[in-house]
């Protein structure tokens, strides 16, 4: 199937999908929701708090209580409150607040945000992800690229990530407006290097090129997992070699933008696949790759398989640079856009896993 017919196609799968949670009461407070539960949205439509609805059998516990290495600090400070005033102030989601990172604390209190562009209410149900889902129906804020642009100059970024939901609900999967948001950016401050971690628009092609075109750094498109676990981890619209085929067409279509990808661990794979994974990789010439620990948002999502020691993210990271990957971020608390404008400082952005391990 063509991109722009499996598009069409994901429509209807969009609202057959929320037909599906028509039981579940809606909450008319959005703030009263509970994880799982449906509520109305200040835009009218309806959504689920945290992406995936409350299943009987769901809650089952992760392997074991959380390691040491795993513990992050509270986010406090003033700096963490200066940032979140900002965001709040200009009408702005942020994956940090969306999918609960564990590094919200270090990287406002650093003065970065990763921002999420299109709201903050996706059209699919990764089962690893807490953001919620629900149908937008087209709803976009039209004032979101001079919001972004005019945030990015507050805050004196020299780079910034811009993430965001998947928009199957939108003709482009919102790549036009997404690469307005990106040209807001560099017009108000061009010596900001912009990184854009994007949906996989259902793998249409042109739909990618007009955000290669927009002016961004680093284009990237997250595997998340290895290709065997890819479902059910993943929303049935997504596919590790739809994530690979984006990735490689954006390196074909420009050869000066950077490519980037993520894989989560702890599902269940093995050494093998995450080997298997990485070639796979390097065979489109991705030249960065972050690997991080999952770890279950709440009891509706899946459950964690393993907890990756931080010695076995230096030999994995080892192993990612001697395939040729420019660089590889690897440690237990790492996600995608972690420390990301020191991703090609070569020195595994600042992070020390002995130290880690041992608890400093």
């Amino acid at each position: 199937m063509e991109g722009r017919e499996r598009r069409a196609a994901s429509i209807p799968l969009t609202i057959a999908r929320m037909s599906e949670l028509q039981k579940i009461p809606v909450v008319l407070e959005p703030a009263q929701a509970r994880s799982g539960e449906k509520y109305v949205t200040p835009q009218g439509f309806t959504a689920i708090r945290d992406g995936i609805k409350a299943r009987e059998g769901s809650g089952m516990p992760a392997t074991g209580a959380k390691p040491p290495w795993l513990r992050a600090k509270a986010p406090t400070g003033d700096g963490f409150r200066s940032v979140k005033n900002v965001v709040r102030e200009h009408r702005l989601a942020t994956v940090c607040e969306e999918a609960k990172c564990p590094n919200i604390g270090e990287c406002w209190n650093a003065g970065t945000a990763t921002i999420m562009l299109m709201g903050a209410v996706c059209t699919r149900a990764c089962r690893f992800c807490s953001v919620d889902t629900g149908n937008p129906r087209g709803w976009l804020d039209l004032e979101e690229p001079d919001n972004a642009a005019r945030t990015v100059e507050l805050m004196k970024l020299k780079y910034v990530v811009l993430t965001s939901v998947n928009r199957d609900d939108l003709a482009d999967g919102g790549a036009a407006h997404y690469a307005a948001c990106i040209r807001a950016i560099k017009a108000r401050t061009p010596g900001t290097a912009v990184e854009a971690l994007t949906p996989d628009f259902c793998g249409v092609l042109p739909d990618v090129e007009i955000v290669v075109d927009s002016g961004l750094d680093v284009f990237a498109q997250n595997v998340e997992t290895v290709r065997r676990l890819t479902h059910p981890v993943r929303d049935p619209r997504a596919g590790y070699d739809q994530t690979l085929h984006v990735l490689e067409h954006a390196k074909r279509h420009n050869a000066k933008v950077l490519t980037k990808t993520s894989l989560m661990l702890g599902l269940g794979e093995t050494e093998d696949e995450i080997v298997q994974t990485m070639d796979d990789l390097r065979a489109i010439n991705v030249d960065i790759l972050t690997l991080g620990q999952y770890l279950r948002p709440t009891l509706n999502h899946l459950p964690v398989q393993r907890f990756v020691a931080p010695a076995e993210f230096d030999k994995y990271r080892e192993w990612a640079l001697s395939r040729g990957f420019l660089e590889c971020v690897s440690g237990p608390l790492v996600r995608s856009s972690y420390r990301a404008e020191q991703a090609l400082n070569r020195n595994n952005a600042g992070l020390d896993n002995r130290a880690l391990a041992v608890g400093k």
